[in-house]
């Protein structure tokens, strides 16, 4: 019985432990890299190895990485890319839709490949993420091809590496460097379409059991000027949707911003009357700047004004008094008020800021 256990336990061992092995930093070989960037909403994330030169400059175009689709002796691909790193497949994932260079490729994860030429190469993306390298690489999984131009660097690059440059709300150049020559393309995504598709998930989540989330997407698609219509049911939603509505001052303010920006300016001043009375002294003050942006002077005045007679000889609206004077061109009345706020001031800076205010209003200058 004894020589059972044993045996046993040493099968168990066999199983468990034979093929265990210990993580280890990079011994000089290729090296696993992972970069990410986002674009709008949409997360891009490449996994590569990055290898190195290894003094073999001038040795890696053309040779190390052989031009076009080859026969690598191993593997069933007789037609195989550059794995476009080291060692597994190079994947680069996005999490929505994108456009590559003005072509559509769908979101999901994908295998990079490239077809090096003397000037000009082939960058492949396959739906094929998860094979070791390009040795069973086939061209009937592709998902997208796009033409591109190398184009030389002045510096040598040691290690293999993606870069995101040139960014842009909406797009981003992601950059193959190594040795010297870079492969680089275009990943675009339309930031409203694919911030909306988000909105629209989320509040159908967790997120949408409270009123906060609603007046935001409401306040995006305004700010934005897009998806007005939705964005109207989305702020009444935030007022008075089951369990999750309030009238609040955001929420009021949010609807009236919509109901102005589609021509209702009637039903937009009651709600904002309403809304006045429900907020801060901060809420308040924030409304007339936005009224000041919008170049709706005469209705900031008014609110700045209203303002200080809720909340009376406080620093903020001083300063919403001085703004108002000013925008009257009433300087030496705005002069009493920006005095006021100077030694209410809660910082050094915001009293450098009152000191230059007064400066202004004293050489007769508008400070709004």
């Amino acid at each position: 019985m004894k020589k059972i256990l044993i045996f046993c336990f040493a099968v168990f061992c066999s199983f468990q432990f034979t093929n265990a092995q210990l993580i280890t930093s990079a011994d000089g070989g290729s090296r696993k890299a992972m970069v990410s960037e986002r674009i709008g909403v949409t997360d891009v994330t490449i996994s590569y190895g990055r290898p190195g030169v290894k003094g073999r400059e001038g040795k890696i175009w053309g040779t190390l990485v052989p031009y076009g689709f080859n026969d690598l002796n191993y593997g069933t691909s007789k037609l195989a890319p550059w794995r476009a790193g080291a060692n597994e497949n190079t994947t680069i994932e996005f999490s929505t839709d994108v456009k590559i260079n003005n072509m559509n490729l769908p979101a999901g994860k994908y295998g990079f490949f490239i077809a090096v030429g003397p000037t000009e190469s082939t960058l492949i993306f396959s739906k094929n993420n998860w094979s070791w390298g390009s040795f069973f690489y086939k061209s009937s999984e592709d998902a997208l091809r796009v033409q591109v131009k190398q184009i030389p660097l002045d510096k040598s690059v040691e290690w293999l590496k993606y870069e995101f440059i040139n960014q842009t709300p909406n797009s981003a150049v992601i950059a193959l460097q190594w040795e010297k020559l870079m492969f680089a393309f275009k990943a675009e995504v339309d930031v409203n379409k694919t911030q909306l598709e988000s909105f629209r998930r989320e509040l159908q989540n967790s997120k949408g059991f409270d009123w906060q989330p609603w007046v935001q997407a409401a306040d995006w698609c305004a700010d934005n000027n897009t998806n007005l219509t939705e964005a109207l049911v989305w702020a009444d939603y935030a007022i008075s949707g089951s369990f999750v509505g309030e009238r609040n001052f955001k929420t009021l303010a949010a609807k009236a911003r919509l109901l102005s920006m589609g021509g209702n300016s009637n039903e937009s001043a009651l709600l904002m009357k309403e809304a006045l009375l429900l907020g801060s002294m901060i809420q308040i003050h924030g409304y007339a700047r936005q009224l000041l942006t919008s170049n709706r002077i005469t209705e900031a005045a008014e609110v700045f004004k209203y303002n200080y007679k809720k909340y009376p000889n406080q620093f903020t609206t001083n300063m919403g008094m001085a703004r108002a004077l000013s925008s009257e061109g009433n300087y030496k009345g705005a002069i009493v008020y920006a005095t006021a706020a100077l030694p209410q001031a809660p910082d050094a800076a915001n009293k450098q800021f009152v000191k230059d205010i007064i400066n202004k209003l004293i050489a007769g200058k508008d400070i709004n």
